[in-house]
């Protein structure tokens, strides 16, 4: 029959052919057919040549019919070409549409493994090929992503640059982005200076460059591209001075406490002089709340050990000793070692070593408080805690109040007013949220508690202060304003914000164009997520080749 035909509409690919038998074995369907013209064209000359020379079959893979593999054989002829003056003395016939050199897939079979390998790559790509009845190697797929031909190169005005690992720790690579195209141009090995300026050197067309603070793409910027305008983005900007808010309120967290401890204590006295009797000591313990000590009052081993190492450490640095020689004294690695010497003071320490969350915290106040009313028993309190939305289980409870001893004496037939609850103070990284956010976005509570707080501690007064000052002028895009600010900061006692100060004055240009344009790194973002989704799903066997080809041509 003519694939012309009604076969030919159905299956355009084999409009070309003349299909002589159709049939169905093993599973299997196979068309037999042959070339539907009597001549052919010369690949080398064109002349168009009827002297058949000789005859061959070929098999060709095609894409599944009805959920069952297709094979095409197809009967090719050779020819004889006419021309004296062509190299070629024969050459065989290619159907426009069916058939190319050497290929064993049909056209339309190598579009849709091509497209399977490029969304799935290679081991994944072979489990969804076999369930659309394709088989398929996993290296063909491969190698049919790494044979697509390189999209063309469009020009860039507004490059955005970022990193991501290929192996944490070892190895990363540099994806470049076109901020107005949406879409990533470019994948570079490592992260530093000279694939970056060597990239930009074959692209004068770039004027905006939007990074983060790394010293190395903005060397590989200027380099490559001196005449671009260097971005620092917003987003870095802020996550750098929560880093720094956060070094703050490390050092002066005791004001917190303090604070909290303060209001606590004003109530016990308050409770004292109405003649309140409080119970014995020993019939009710003290559970500090401040994360330092444990439940009977001892200081927590983490704690401990912290203290033993900054106080060694300081001890060894006012004799003169050098940070290599002091991690060989006390067996520390060099950068324990560098981070207790540069701390400001064992608070700063402290913080971190105690800024654990538990599922417990919420409750303790209420556990407290129960403990001291009498009630030691343990599922009783359990109950209770289910009740307010616990969803931990008994023996959580039960290993927390472990170190309590039920007191032995009888209870006293008028029993005192419990005393009040404790407060805890809020944990550091909470503190740091506080500040960070807009007071019009905050709780009525935690507005109270930070108000409170500031009104105890100068410093983080200050530093909240600033913050706010920054967040507005990068809100306003007033970047204008950045030297005034700088010199308000430097003015304040606040070691972590100089240090922040002193690393935006080492690259003004570039962070004042951030809190003035409009330009950051969030898509830039986007694509390295999309990037690391697609390196994990070629579960690291891919090399950077493969993997740029992908990022390509997903975008």
């Amino acid at each position: 029959m003519c694939a012309s035909g009604g076969l030919g509409r159905l299956l355009p690919h084999l409009a070309g052919v003349v299909v002589e038998s159709i049939e169905r074995a093993a599973g299997v369907i196979t068309f037999c057919a042959h070339s539907a013209v009597p001549t052919a064209r010369c690949p080398r000359c064109g002349v168009v040549s009827w002297r058949v020379h000789g005859r061959y079959a070929r098999r060709l893979a095609d894409a599944p019919v009805g959920g069952a593999p297709a094979v095409i054989e197809l009967v090719v002829r050779r020819f004889k070409c006419i021309n004296p003056q062509c190299p070629a003395v024969t050459f065989a016939e290619q159907i426009e549409g069916l058939t190319s050199p050497h290929a064993r897939y049909t056209p339309l079979l190598r579009a849709l493994l091509t497209s399977i390998a490029a969304c799935l790559a290679g081991r994944p790509g072979a489990r969804l090929a076999a369930a659309l009845s394709i088989r398929v190697a996993k290296d063909k797929l491969l190698e049919l992503l790494r044979g697509l031909p390189e999209l063309p190169q469009s020009s860039v005005r507004v490059l955005g640059v970022d990193d991501f690992a290929l192996r944490k720790g070892d190895s990363y690579a540099t994806i470049l982005v076109d901020l107005e195209g949406r879409r990533p141009v470019d994948v570079l090995p490592g992260r530093d200076a000279e694939p970056l300026a060597a990239w930009l050197r074959g692209h004068p067309e770039v004027e905006v460059i939007c990074r983060d603070r790394a010293g190395a793409y903005a060397e590989g910027a200027r380099s490559g591209a001196p005449q671009a305008l260097q971005v620092a983005d917003a987003w870095h900007l802020l996550r750098n001075l929560a880093e720094a808010v956060e070094k703050t309120v490390g050092a002066h967290h005791p004001c917190v406490r303090t604070a909290f401890t303060t209001a606590v204590a004003v109530t016990e006295s308050a409770t004292a002089s109405t003649g309140t009797v409080e119970p014995p000591a020993e019939e009710l313990p003290f559970v500090p709340l401040d994360g330092t000590r444990d439940v009977l009052g001892h200081p927590r081993r983490l704690v401990a050990r912290t203290t033993e190492r900054y106080t060694a450490v300081q001890q060894l640095l006012s004799e003169g000793e050098s940070l290599a020689s002091i991690g060989r004294q006390l067996r520390l690695d060099h950068s324990t070692v560098r981070r207790f010497a540069r701390a400001q003071s064992l608070d700063e320490l402290l913080v971190k070593a105690t800024n654990r969350a538990s599922i417990l915290d919420e409750h303790k106040p209420y556990l407290h408080r129960r403990w001291r009313e009498g009630c030691h028993d343990i599922p009783q309190l359990h109950r209770e805690l289910r009740a307010r939305g616990f969803t931990g289980d008994i023996q959580c409870v039960r290993r927390y109040f472990r170190p309590f001893k039920k007191p032995h004496s009888p209870k006293p037939k008028n029993p005192p007013a419990p005393a009040p609850e404790p407060r805890p103070a809020p944990k550091p990284r909470r503190v740091v949220r506080w500040i960070m956010t807009s007071p019009g976005h905050l709780a009525e509570t935690d507005a109270a508690e930070l108000k409170e707080i500031r009104a105890a501690c100068p410093h983080l007064d200050a530093t909240a202060r600033h913050v706010r000052d920054f967040a507005d002028m990068m809100r306003d895009l007033r970047g204008e304003e950045l030297p005034a600010w700088m010199d308000r900061v430097l003015a304040d006692d606040l070691p972590a914000l100089h240090s922040l100060v002193n690393g935006m004055k080492r690259d003004l240009d570039a962070v004042t164009a951030g809190l003035s344009t409009p330009w950051s790194s969030g898509q830039v973002e986007g694509h390295v997520t999309r990037a690391k989704l697609l390196k994990r799903m070629g579960f690291g066997r891919a090399n950077l080749d493969l993997l740029r080809r992908r990022i390509l041509l997903r975008a």
